[in-house]
């Protein structure tokens, strides 16, 4: 497989892929597809060299949008997508455990599974692909990150129960015929990435995008026995293509493969070594040469990732102002994960597809519809063993949980196929620059559960200029992918209880609203505040207080999860080239639980503050960023309340995470074609202590894993110390 793989990615790098989302001067969706725009980014295009904005709340979009723009890409390293939110107070971004180097976010307090990521209007990074996609997204593969909070338009599925995050990606009329960006860095991390857009006539165009990046090695600054970081080496190859006709036809398509590989935990691991050794104690019911012996073995995950993705994106325009058009959106992907937790195997694969059929018809100004067909399937290959510590589950498995005994749980292969496929449609209207509406629907079938109805409204007011009112609602639904969307739990000695071997249909509703006034004077100066509540009506609950060394799996079936999000966003130019960007983010996140009632949900912080300050010297020569996060604390899980560290005082007071600060630097100096910049991370040096969790410790404080209370998934703060990194961005840009 890993020879075809690599086969795949020199053979696609002579192949295809590109998009944009259009907006109107009243904020109206031109073309939700992305097929169609004016080709202001044509071959005979000039270019404009302005000061961008990094991260701005956008004016004109109907729904309540926080924009990062290509400037705010290069705040920091931003080597992946989810070192590219560090700016942004709407967006939290953690680890899920300390072995894996998985990175999750949140918005609205929800875990990143709720929110539906796009790839320029492509559902992306689903299943399987949720744990690691964020860091499979070169930060400078994008043009802008668009983060929209909310139920949004129903035309994209509605998977989008938090909001949407839409990926923007260098595009192939770009006027940059080479980029580079390279990056090292002081954990010895390295970053490559290349961009080639290619103009082949007024009718074909192409980009091709490469990255590579790693580490030499990896550190246990804490020194207890475990990696802070994983071993990594990742390859990722993309190739994007645009055919524009002159009859006004457009035809986008496009490959991305990567192969990614991670080896994290304990040095030594070896996965058919410690298998092995747990299949042996099993099957001879236990023994305690063995068991003694596999608790002497080293513990670790060993994952690879591969992925395969294709789509094919055809507009045509029906009449000459092309104000109707029809557009088909088809995409395919291919994920595989081979992955082993100490005993655990983890073996799947995904084949999804996507298809969408739109009619467009822009009656005139003031009235627009969207009507369509679409359908999405998913079909996983799941391959599923794992073996844990008898000693500390008797209630559960009575004789077969001695001392010397390890449970098996799972085991075979097993195939899922989930689907869903339905109609849509979607009007606006709108009254001038004042107000605007849009109101969408779709009807479902979802198998194995029936028909589903979903509404969305979306409302825009401005009653003057500068002041603008938002409000948007609706019903989301999504497939949970238990394993995959919790990746952390395989990082446990707990054994699985439940339904964790279900895919429930996750139901909930989202409300909310915004009010942002522009002050008259600055350029991009405003104040906003907005508001949002998510509630479930069905859930997949992931417990890990409910039973002593378990982890629970259960439907939410009646009981109460909801989240409150409150967000203040300031943004000003006091003087020319200097911004100040403040945001802060309050979270009310409730869950009930069973046998515990409605407490605050777990390991969610409840408030993130965000300072940034930017100044830039006269023709961005020099460019200086500074940024500045508080973390608030979140109540940490029932067996981490009692938790002592080495002077016998307790390390979670009041059972909550502690409040902590992260500091960011970053210097740019400019020359003709050539950036180069340094800077430095997590400046404050702050780590969280006693990741590791349970176990027994050796002389030299190092936990064994092969232990039924052994957990590293309770992750609230950063793993890695300060890291400094150096950099340089190349370009060449096109000459006439």
């Amino acid at each position: 497989m890993k020879k075809i793989i690599f086969i795949m990615l020199a053979a696609f790098a002579a192949l295809p892929s590109a998009m944009a989302q259009v907006y109107g001067a009243n904020g109206e969706v031109i073309d939700t597809t992305n097929i169609y725009k004016d080709r202001s980014d044509s071959l005979e295009a000039t270019v404009f060299v302005s000061r961008q904005a990094g991260n701005y709340l956008s004016k004109v979009k109907p729904v309540r949008t926080e924009v990062i723009s290509a400037a705010g890409l290069c705040k920091m390293a931003c080597c992946n997508l989810a070192e590219s939110f560090e700016n942004s107070a709407s967006v939290t971004v953690g680890y899920s455990d300390a072995v894996t180097g998985a990175r999750q976010i949140r918005l609205l307090g929800l875990s990143g599974t709720y929110t539906q990521m796009l790839d320029e209007n492509r559902p992306v990074m689903r299943g399987l692909a949720s744990p690691f996609g964020l860091s499979y997204v070169p930060g400078q593969w994008l043009e802008s990150i668009q983060i929209a909070k909310g139920a949004s338009s129903v035309i994209n599925g509605v998977e989008s129960i938090t909001g949407q995050i839409n990926l923007e990606h260098r595009k192939p009329t770009d006027e940059k015929p080479l980029f580079i960006n390279a990056v090292l860095m002081s954990d010895t991390k390295m970053d490559f990435n290349a961009a080639s857009s290619l103009q082949m006539g007024p009718r074909w165009s192409t980009v091709i995008l490469g990255h590579v990046s790693g580490n030499i090695k990896s550190f246990d600054h804490n020194h207890d026995g475990y990696l802070d970081d994983p071993k990594m080496l990742q390859f990722n190859l993309a190739n994007r293509w645009l055919y524009y006709a002159d009859s006004g036809v457009q035809v986008r398509f496009g490959v991305k493969a990567l192969q990614d590989w991670r080896r994290g935990g304990q040095d030594g691991y070896d996965h058919g070594s410690y298998i092995g050794i747990a299949e042996n104690i099993r099957s001879a019911g236990g023994d305690q040469g063995l068991y003694e012996k596999l608790s002497g073995q080293a513990w670790g995950s060993d994952i690879t990732n591969r992925s395969l993705n294709g789509y094919l994106k055809v507009g045509i325009p029906l009449n000459e102002d092309n104000s109707q058009n029809i557009a088909v959106v088809a995409d395919y992907s291919y994920y595989d994960m081979d992955s082993y937790f100490g005993a655990t195997k983890y073996l799947a694969g995904q084949h999804s597809a996507f298809m969408n059929l739109l009619y467009q018809n822009e009656i005139n100004d003031s009235h627009k519809f969207t009507i369509g067909l679409s359908s999405t399937y998913d079909r996983y290959d799941e391959d599923f063993m794992r073996m844990v510590p008898g000693n500390g589950h008797g209630d559960l498995f009575g004789a077969d949980s001695g001392p010397y005994m390890m449970i098996s749980q799972g085991g075979g292969r097993t195939f899922t196929d989930l689907m869903n496929a339905g109609v849509f449609g979607e009007y606006t209207f709108h009254a001038g620059e004042k107000f605007s509406a849009i109101a969408g629907v779709r009807g479902d079938w979802y198998n194995g559960n029936g028909f589903k109805f979903t509404p969305r409204v979306t409302l825009k007011y401005s009653p003057v200029d500068e002041i603008v009112l938002r409000a948007n609602g609706g019903r989301g639904l999504r497939y949970a992918t238990p394993l995959a969307d919790n990746i952390g739990v395989f990082s446990t000695g707990k054994a699985f209880v439940g339904n964790y071997g279900s895919h429930t249909l996750e139901d909930a509703w989202t409300f909310g609203g915004n009010i942002t006034y522009y002050f008259p004077f600055g350029q991009n100066t405003y104040l906003s505040f907005d508001y949002f509540r998510t509630q479930f009506a069905q859930q997949m609950v992931v417990d890990y207080e409910r039973r002593k060394n378990c982890i629970d799996f259960y439907n939410l079936d009646g009981r109460r999860s909801f989240t409150d999000n409150y967000q203040v966003d300031f943004n000003i130019e006091p003087v020319e080239r200097f911004t100040v960007t403040a945001t802060f983010r309050y979270t009310n996140a409730k869950i009930e639980l069973a046998g515990k009632g409605l407490v605050e949900k777990p390991m969610t912080s409840r408030y993130k503050g965000v300072l940034n300050l930017q100044y830039a010297t006269n023709l961005n020569k020099w460019i200086f960023d500074f940024t500045a996060s508080v973390n608030g604390p979140g109540r940490v899980y029932d067996f981490m309340a009692d938790l002592k560290d080495g002077d016998g005082n307790l390390i979670y007071k009041n059972g909550l995470t502690p409040v902590y600060p992260l500091l960011y630097l970053q210097v740019t100096r400019r020359f003709k074609g050539v950036d180069v910049y340094i800077g430095g991370e997590n400046l404050t040096n702050y780590r969280q202590k006693d990741v590791i969790l349970g176990g027994v410790r050796d002389a030299n404080g190092h936990v064994s894993a092969n232990q039924a209370s052994f957990d590293a998934s309770a992750i609230w703060g950063p793993l890695m110390g300060i890291k400094v990194y150096a950099g340089m961005r190349f370009t060449l840009w096109k000459t006439r």
